[in-house]
């Protein structure tokens, strides 16, 4: 151990975190711009987005299963292989199939990060995983920022120089930068084994935890959360795009609240528990949706600070509960969580993709609130989690009445 340098492993994992969100970011902004350069209609550009996230939950549940036999830093080298191909087929692409192709390469690796991450920052601040996750995914809202203003302020300056499609493929290869610095830090530095491993918890009994009816209900949960936060951020842009230019705008603002929110997360979770701040979130994360779904103008920019704030702890904050409260569901129960997560975001974003072709051709070829309906019918997921999160807290409450349970940081 005397060899692990926790602070180079935790800032080299930012690193490739902030990989992950940049292309969250950067496709973002560029699904109207593939619709335009390939012909493509909402139901291909789901099917295309909806390949990041369905490939995150694949890779994270396999490098969760296989993270303990091959440690963390292979499994970080297989990362950045995935990146790297996969931006290069995105820089190089030619219509759907090959931006299908590279988009779900980019989401195995995006899931092999946090696979391999979020043990990895469990694994080294054992006394403060909550906020140290918080921090950790600070930098996938972060990310998402600079790669909305890498598209917005490239699109400005390169636009009236250069062929459009010569434009995004120089914003996409900015990627490249972190993604070889990302490599090349981790191939240099020790990895410490997982947290289960270090403490002796056998395989058989992390499996056995993940049987616990508190992770099953924190495991659907995640569902929820993740539908609410990363559907809606990653097609804000084109559900507004009838009610406002500033999709993208929008989008930087939500995710700005974000990183500042996690940034204060150990001030925060000094005057909440988790799951209080949980169902506070879901709250205003409900807030946030309908004042998208509904209002205009300038407002729209109140709106979207609101979602921010609801959405800003839910991914951090639902893996740092379950490896607080049941630490023997070990590496295989975090990413587990994140692949449920993903998967979820992935299906309902193929239906919702559909979903809004349906409402486009019932109302004669006009769009004009296809978005707003999208919204409104997503409002429905928060709503029923803040029933979920309302009975974890007196669930919590009475099990720490009944039998208290160690002093867990946060």
């Amino acid at each position: 151990m005397q060899s692990i340098n926790r602070t180079q492993l935790f800032r080299a994992s930012c690193l490739s975190l902030l990989v992950t969100s940049l292309s969250f970011g950067i496709r973002a902004g560029l699904l109207n711009k593939f619709g335009t350069e390939f012909h493509l209609d909402k139901a291909a550009l789901a099917s295309i987005t909806a390949t990041a996230f369905y490939g995150f939950p694949i890779a994270v549940v396999v490098g969760g299963i296989v993270v303990d036999i091959i440690g963390m830093k292979r499994l970080l080298s297989i990362a950045f292989l995935f990146h790297l191909v996969g931006i290069l087929l995105t820089i190089f692409a030619q219509g759907f199939w090959t931006l299908y192709i590279s988009t779900f390469l980019i989401g195995l690796a995006n899931g092999t990060v946090e696979a391999a991450c979020n043990p990895l920052v469990t694994s080294l601040y054992t006394d403060n995983k909550t906020t140290k996750l918080n921090h950790f995914h600070l930098w996938f809202p972060g990310g998402i920022v600079i790669g909305t203003l890498i598209v917005s302020l490239f699109d400005k300056i390169l636009s009236g120089h250069l062929a459009g499609q010569l434009v995004w493929q120089i914003e996409v290869g900015v990627m490249l930068i972190p993604t070889l610095i990302y490599g090349f830090l981790f191939s240099k530095l020790d990895f410490p084994v997982t947290e289960r491993v270090s403490s002796g918890v056998s395989t058989g009994g992390m499996y056995r935890a993940l049987l616990n009816p508190l992770f099953l209900f924190m495991f659907i949960c995640m569902f929820g959360t993740a539908i609410t936060e990363l559907f809606t951020g990653q097609w804000i842009d084109v559900l507004l795009k009838n009610v406002t230019d500033n999709g993208i705008l929008l989008l930087t603002l939500e995710t700005g609240v974000m990183v500042l929110g996690r940034g204060f997360a150990k001030p925060v979770l000094k005057m909440v528990s988790p799951q209080v701040l949980l169902l506070i979130s879901t709250i205003l994360a409900a807030i946030g949706i309908y004042m998208l779904g509904t209002v205009s103008g300038n407002m729209l920019f109140f709106a979207a600070i609101v979602f921010g704030m609801g959405v800003c702890f839910f991914w951090p904050t639902m893996l740092g509960f379950v490896n607080t409260n049941l630490p023997n569901t070990g590496a295989v129960g975090l990413n587990l969580m994140g692949g449920a997560g993903m998967f979820a975001v992935s299906v309902y974003t193929i239906f919702m993709g559909r979903h809004y072709d349906e409402i486009v051709k019932q109302a004669g070829g006009s769009n004009a609130t296809a978005g707003q309906q999208i919204l409104h019918t997503t409002l429905i997921i928060p709503l029923v989690l803040i029933v979920a999160f309302g009975g974890l807290v007196i669930y919590m409450r009475s099990k720490n009445k009944t039998a208290p349970l160690k002093t867990a940081a946060v």
